[in-house]
């Protein structure tokens, strides 16, 4: 059995609630997309395969297939209504195909080594989810499906060190999205908008890691290169390439 509470986002409401409200919203989120696009132009080839682990909508995947269109992306998640806007979303690229799949169990692996191995694992916002035992498991298991030179990129909600940067995070988010709804015509307050994100059902379901110690599982699993690439609030972008 997984370890993620398929209650809330296999829930319709929560998952376009965050499509369409909280990853737009985001502090700097385009500019965290073009860090992991950078991090994996720096391999000496092009990425003709990848697997985008929890892939949600498939909006790391659109901005590498952006880069290299003709690569072979393999898309998991195990929430159906992220599965369907991940299949809209990508349905003009004949080379991706999209598993529903559950990668808190081990055996996820078995299911996807005969389409490794990758140029690159990305995963965004998704990890987070899983016990850090699993996550120390789950980024063992993406360094066997790389390819030698290949990289792991996770772009990730993460523990702050404080309760300053947990409030800057929720402010910024809610001064993005005021902004966002009032060009689409909404008459919501920023205060409406801060509670729902503060009570949000599924905050219950994150288990959150400081970014340095899962740099740290990472080195021990054998990644070189291992970094935080960027970190705001309680986002970071963090990896490691596979020697």
């Amino acid at each position: 059995m997984g370890t993620i509470d398929d209650t809330v986002w296999q829930r319709s409401d929560v998952v376009n609630r965050f499509l369409n409200g909280t990853r737009g919203a985001l502090p700097c989120a385009e500019t965290q997309l073009d860090v992991m696009v950078r991090i994996l132009q720096t391999m000496d080839r092009p990425v003709t395969s990848f697997l985008d682990l929890g892939c949600g909508s498939g909006i790391l995947s659109a901005s590498i297939l952006d880069v290299w269109p003709d690569a072979r992306g393999v898309l998991v998640d195990f929430s159906a209504p992220m599965l369907q806007a991940a299949q809209q979303d990508l349905a003009t690229y004949a080379n991706v195909t999209c598993h529903a799949m559950d990668y808190g169990d081990p055996h996820w692996v078995g299911r996807i080594a005969e389409q490794a191995p990758f140029d690159a694992i990305v995963s965004g916002f998704s990890i987070h989810h899983q016990p850090d035992e699993r996550k120390r498991a789950i980024y063992a298991e993406c360094f066997s499906l790389l390819k030698p030179g290949g990289w792991f990129i996770n772009m990730e909600h993460i523990q702050a060190a404080s309760s300053l940067s947990t409030d800057l995070f929720a402010h910024h988010l809610a001064d993005n999205q005021v902004e966002a709804e009032r060009r689409a015509g909404s008459t919501r307050t920023r205060r409406e908008i801060l509670d729902e994100f503060e009570n949000r059902v599924d905050d219950a379901a994150n288990i959150l890691a400081p970014v340095d110690a899962q740099c740290g599982w990472l080195r021990d699993v054998g990644y070189e290169e291992v970094d935080c690439f960027f970190r705001i609030y309680e986002l970071a972008i963090f990896g490691g390439r596979k020697p």
